[in-house]
């Protein structure tokens, strides 16, 4: 019995590719056979993702935070011309800062800073991972950084994200988990209508323009950036369908399972992608916690296991070696 293992990253704790691992080694254990294939869906963990995908290697580039000060981040570089670019590592919530973390003057700038890197290192496509951002600033500080550093010369972006929302939607459903006041909501709000009315192309009602407090939208309407989703654009570098077809079951798996999860990640990708296949794939959840809004969405998988720890996940690895479905 071969089991698919994708789980995306239990957030903050485990990256993806050490949850496939201790998945799979108690699956191995068991003496199932076990294929590893860490995913992402745009957020945490896209980098080293698609850089195992695409056999990209890390360059250090500088870049900036938010706030304008200094920092070294990584951009993945492919044979191929294909860069990666993730903008967690310079425009993120978690990036170090000896300045308040001031979600009003949160800047894309160290983003774009990357992107020009890629464009000076000969990247022809540019996959930039849009999730986990600090900022809303419709992309401003980003496209700055793009043009002084002598535009894309020919290269084309694509943003991958796991949200739809659309440009002037950004700072009511994403301000406040970055720290943004109910005023300072209004401010961003009026802010991006008037970015918006100045840019090239309008992106206020095009969907995903909102990605990263409208990142997306601002890469769209300056360079023509094609917009995807994340986990789709993931599940194709990771050739996840090929995989699937050798597979007698998969296990998906994340930090929480809950009503969010079927609004484009990762896992709601892979459930419909096994449903596409039209074979019997049984589908198993490991996951750190469940949360007790999940509904009727739990009747996607054959098992939903708990495991909040390297130990649980080698044990529920165990447990699904001969999984059958029944």
């Amino acid at each position: 019995m071969t089991v698919l293992v994708a789980p995306d990253s239990f957030k903050g704790t485990y990256a993806a590719a050490e949850v496939a691992a201790a998945i799979a080694a108690g699956i191995r254990a068991a003496g199932g056979t076990a294929a590893e294939l860490p995913v992402a869906d745009g957020g945490e963990g896209t980098f080293d993702a698609l850089c195992r995908s695409l056999q990209a290697t890390a360059v250090s580039v500088a870049a900036q935070n938010p706030w304008g000060e200094p920092l070294a981040a990584a951009i993945g570089l492919s044979a191929d011309g294909t860069a990666v670019v993730e903008l967690a590592q310079a425009s993120g919530l978690t990036v170090p800062s000896s300045r308040p973390r001031d979600a009003v003057s949160a800047s894309t700038y160290g983003t774009g800073m990357m992107v020009a890197a890629a464009v000076d290192a000969g990247a022809t496509h540019i996959m930039v991972a849009a999730g986990g951002s600090a900022t809303t600033d419709g992309g401003a500080g980003a496209v700055q950084a793009i043009i002084d550093g002598g535009g894309l010369r020919g290269a084309r972006i694509t943003v991958l994200s796991d949200v739809t929302s659309t440009f002037l939607e950004a700072p009511r459903i994403f301000g406040p988990q970055k720290g943004a006041s109910p005023a300072e909501i209004g401010l961003l709000e009026q802010r991006l209508a008037q970015l918006a009315g100045a840019y090239p192309r309008n992106p206020i009602d095009v969907p995903r323009t909102g990605a990263a407090g409208g990142l997306s939208g601002g890469l769209w309407a300056h360079f023509g950036a094609e917009l995807v989703s994340g986990a789709d654009a993931v599940l194709d570098a990771v050739q996840f369908d090929r995989h699937l077809e050798d597979a007698d079951a998969v296990v998906v798996g994340e930090g929480r399972l809950d009503s969010q999860t079927g609004e484009g990640k990762i896992i709601s990708a892979i459930l419909a992608r096994v449903q596409r296949s039209g074979r019997n794939v049984p589908v198993v959840a490991i996951v750190g916690s469940v949360a007790g809004d999940l509904g009727a969405y739990a009747r996607n998988f054959g098992e939903i296991l708990v495991a909040s720890d390297a130990g649980a996940m080698y044990a529920a690895g165990k447990s699904v070696a001969g999984y059958s479905g029944s």
